[in-house]
């Protein structure tokens, strides 16, 4: 029986989410337990994750939850997580892979370079989650589940430091949640979080700025109802320190992706200004369409591209890196066989 020792730092929705999955993937197979340790910077956080059974112990210091891990989950709020480089870089052990499920990659790319000892190895991971949960517009811990990356993708984005074990292990790790994995580019994923984080948290805040600013806010919002509860949720489930530093750290893809939606939002104006039924019909139309074939796409997890396993696709350069990942100490680790490496 080889137990993995799993430290998570963070225990919100998505922190809390993974050790759930952990747990039931352990309960699934008795013979590879996973023994999780927990923190957050809100104990009270921390407190509810254990009773929910989703932790075997839990610190109110996060290097104690990093030492002697073998994986560190970091799920942190984004504005703490330059902080949490700081202080965990210390106490990794050799060996240990660190996960980080930040929105951004580059920026903790930086951040590992800094503050990361050369034997513990940074994989990026970005949750693709459950189609089940796409309308709920809920991010709280309270909300946390043990299915929430079912059916799900999780984006794998290895530094050039990570060996080939590390990586290995983060795609055995996405397929014990729930997950397929998938291997994306730092570089487009902050592009992408632009478009699907980014933006949808800035057009809710602008969006509640704007109302309660109004005149007629004191009796509009007696009619809030999940629709504009949906729009605004970040408001409530990010602390403004957190949304800031999101936008910032990728100001520069931000900033393309607002220009865009303001060009946008400058011609339906001008359509409803004119009361131009054939152009606003016409574009409320085709995005209809458009939306309905991501979506259609999105519960399928279809994108006409095939599975992204290592080896499955067709290979090119770096699929053929891809498909090698086989074997090493971390992974017999993580699948319970014996490290005949070790000494």
């Amino acid at each position: 029986m080889a137990t993995i020792q799993v430290g998570i730092l963070g225990l919100g929705r998505l922190g809390t989410s993974l050790a759930l999955a952990l747990k039931r993937a352990s309960k699934a197979n008795p013979k590879q337990p996973f023994v999780i340790t927990g923190y957050d910077p809100s104990p009270a956080q921390g407190i509810d994750a254990q009773r929910r059974g989703a932790l075997d112990a839990r610190t109110d210091h996060p290097e104690q939850a990093a030492a002697g891990r073998q994986i560190v989950v970091l799920a942190l709020p984004y504005a703490e997580v330059r902080e949490a480089y700081r202080i965990i870089g210390r106490a990794l052990q050799p060996g240990t892979v660190l996960l980080d499920f930040s929105p951004l990659t580059q920026p903790s790319q930086r951040w590992a370079r800094e503050y990361l000892g050369a034997e513990a190895y940074l994989i990026s991971m970005v949750a693709v989650l459950n189609p089940a949960y796409l309308f709920d517009g809920l991010d709280d811990a309270a909300h946390a589940a043990e299915d929430l990356f079912d059916k799900g993708a999780m984006l794998i984005m290895p530094t050039p430091q990570a060996p080939r074990e590390a990586v290995e292990l983060a795609s055995d790790f996405a397929d014990l949640v729930g997950a397929v994995p998938r291997f994306s580019d730092p570089n487009e994923l902050d592009a992408w979080s632009a478009a699907v984080e980014g933006l949808p948290a800035l057009l809710g805040a602008a969006a509640f700025f704007a109302l309660q600013t109004n005149d007629g806010w004191q009796d509009a919002q007696r009619a809030g109802n999940p629709n504009f509860g949906r729009l605004t949720h970040h408001l409530a489930d990010s602390h403004p320190d957190d949304l800031r530093d999101l936008l910032l750290h990728n100001r520069e893809a931000m900033v393309r992706q607002v220009d865009a939606v303001v060009d946008v939002l400058g011609a339906l104006r001008a359509a409803l200004a004119a009361n131009d039924r054939a152009a606003l019909e016409e574009a409320l139309i085709t995005s209809r369409d458009a939306y309905a074939e991501w979506l259609n796409k999105r519960r399928r997890a279809d994108w006409g591209d095939g599975p992204e396993r290592p080896g499955s696709r067709k290979e090119g350069a770096a699929d053929v890196w891809m498909s090698g990942l086989l074997g090493g100490y971390l992974t017999r680790r993580l699948r319970g066989r014996k490290d005949d490496q070790a000494g």
